[in-house]
């Protein structure tokens, strides 16, 4: 398939700032403690909002997206997720949500244009861009290079082994500013990636103190606000808060994106745990593998859905140690 011209993608409609940028924050459904049901306080999902903070780098906007991936003969690739932000104003929430400041440490993942890397570098921080797209990777390196504050790597995030690079990173940054701060991961991310992503991020809270992603705003509400005994209630709301405290920030509307997906997105702040402060459990594989099994098989007990792991009688014991019925069928549909 040949390169859209650059007149071509020019002709399409430009995103609508009054309707995005002026909306006003709704109440939705009471938010619940996710590890133990409890009523708490009421959730209220807020538009993103015109920021007053000025950019010393040039706006990343509508055009100037366009623009660039036209420099490099390039169009959204659907295989690769690729959407692409054109408000600048919502890329400064979103690292305002990270509480990015001068020295920090951020790890981006999938910066494509730079418009969000634009932001990152303004506040200061130096960047670790991680990008699948060789040709996104080039363009966002020769765009940023004299900063002297950017590292871009030609890799799948899924893949990527982020110790590895983190630390080297890191290290050789330590050498240039002692006063190196936090380390942090502010992305807006492939939606068909988010649970890769949250996966390989959260158990490193010995690196990161943060991860601040964009997601699809149905994933962002399931992950923050769903509860125990519902259908939304999977392993993978017990993994988040094994990990870390999630917290939903903002609503993004889909017409801030190029090109408009069929879903509104929303950014959720995961603070990270110290290992030191995860729940304690003899082996966290162990223990995962055991909440996967209990939501794998609902319609059976879970003394039958878990008998690989222990005999029946112990599982029976360790129910009744904790005031539950020994026929207690297996948790709701897994993940």
């Amino acid at each position: 398939m040949s390169p859209l011209p650059l007149c071509y993608l020019q002709t399409l409609p430009p995103i609508s700032h009054a309707a995005t940028l002026n909306c006003r924050p709704k109440p939705l459904l009471p938010a619940h403690d996710s590890t133990t049901g409890a009523r708490g306080r009421t959730l209220y999902v807020a538009c993103a909002e015109r920021s007053n903070k000025t950019s010393t780098g040039s706006t990343d906007d509508y055009h100037s997206t366009l623009r660039a991936l036209n420099s490099k003969g390039r169009f959204p690739r659907k295989s690769l997720g690729q959407h692409y932000m054109l408000n600048a104003d919502i890329n400064e929430q979103l690292a305002g949500a990270a509480g990015v400041e001068q020295g920090d440490v951020v790890l981006e993942i999938g910066p494509g244009t730079g418009s969000l890397t634009n932001v990152l570098l303004t506040s200061g921080a130096f960047v670790l861009a991680v990008e699948k797209d060789k040709h996104m990777a080039a363009l966002v390196n020769e765009r940023f290079s004299s900063t002297g504050k950017l590292k871009v790597v030609t890799e799948d995030i899924v893949k990527c082994h982020v110790r590895s690079h983190m630390s080297s990173w890191v290290g050789s940054l330590k050498q240039m500013d002692p006063e190196t701060r936090n380390a942090k991961v502010v992305a807006n991310i492939p939606f068909n990636i988010s649970t890769d992503v949250i996966k390989l991020l959260l158990p490193m809270g010995d690196i990161f103190s943060e991860v601040v992603l964009l997601l699809q705003e149905e994933t962002a509400l399931r992950l923050v606000v769903s509860s125990l005994r519902t259908p939304e209630y999977r392993p993978i709301n017990i993994f988040v808060n094994f990990y870390s405290d999630p917290e939903y920030k903002f609503k993004v509307p889909r017409t801030n994106f190029f090109p408009q997906p069929n879903v509104d997105a929303a950014v959720v702040s995961f603070k990270l745990k110290l290992p030191t402060e995860y729940p304690k459990v003899s082996s966290s594989k162990s223990f995962f593998s055991m909440v996967n099994s209990a939501f794998n098989e609902k319609r059976k007990m879970l003394r039958k859905s878990l008998q690989h792991i222990c005999t029946s009688l112990e599982i029976e014991e360790a129910l009744k140690s904790l005031g539950l019925l020994a026929t207690l069928h297996s948790l709701i549909a897994k993940e």
